[in-house]
């Protein structure tokens, strides 16, 4: 599970860009859209979402038909489907659980894109029944309070952290031209 503490760090770019560097890797990688308050994932691989998470969630439509094959051999993407009055309750039910399990069975990795902690509660509830969370933050836009208050609130919803990734932070000159004198001397 990706998530981020505020809008616009990079989490759904993030998610996208790590489910197509595993699909790449040979696993098979379902990427599922659970931002279901500002979903994007429809957009970044050009699916429609008349159908996704919640109407399969609902019972509206079957899980194999929420499943859509990418451009990217083994990587499989359900988007977040139309906008629902209760995200926070379908997020958090036992249909949602199920699906989780249901999925790994059929994939290799299960990467799931999810709101910022900070402004609903729908990643807390679905960080303890995930294998694993990674909190994005992007330098100069996450204050660090803000962050350490993400970490809190998924430390207090049982959360695995498993890192953080960093977006957006500026390499120095001399990082980077230290990396290709590094790599020229051997």
């Amino acid at each position: 599970m990706l998530t981020s503490s505020g809008p616009g760090e990079g989490k759904s770019t993030t998610a996208a860009n790590l489910a197509v560097v595993m699909a790449q890797q040979g696993k098979k990688v379902l990427l599922i859209d659970a931002d279901l308050r500002k979903p994007t994932m429809q957009y970044t691989f050009r699916v429609s979402n008349t159908e996704g998470l919640t109407t399969m969630l609902t019972k509206q439509t079957a899980f194999e038909e929420t499943i859509k094959k990418t451009e990217v051999d083994n990587l499989f993407i359900m988007t977040s489907g139309p906008i629902p009055p209760n995200p926070a309750e379908l997020l958090s039910s036992v249909v949602m659980e199920s699906f989780i399990k249901h999925a790994l069975t059929l994939f290799d990795n299960v990467i799931i894109d999810t709101p910022p902690v900070l402004a609903v509660t729908d990643a807390q509830v679905l960080a303890n029944v995930c294998d694993g969370t990674i909190l994005v933050v992007r330098s100069g836009v996450a204050e660090k309070e803000a962050a350490l208050k993400a970490k809190e609130l998924l430390n207090k919803a049982k959360a695995k952290i498993l890192g953080v990734v960093l977006n957006g932070k500026p390499m120095s000159k001399g990082s980077s031209y230290y990396y290709y004198s590094y790599y020229g001397n051997e």
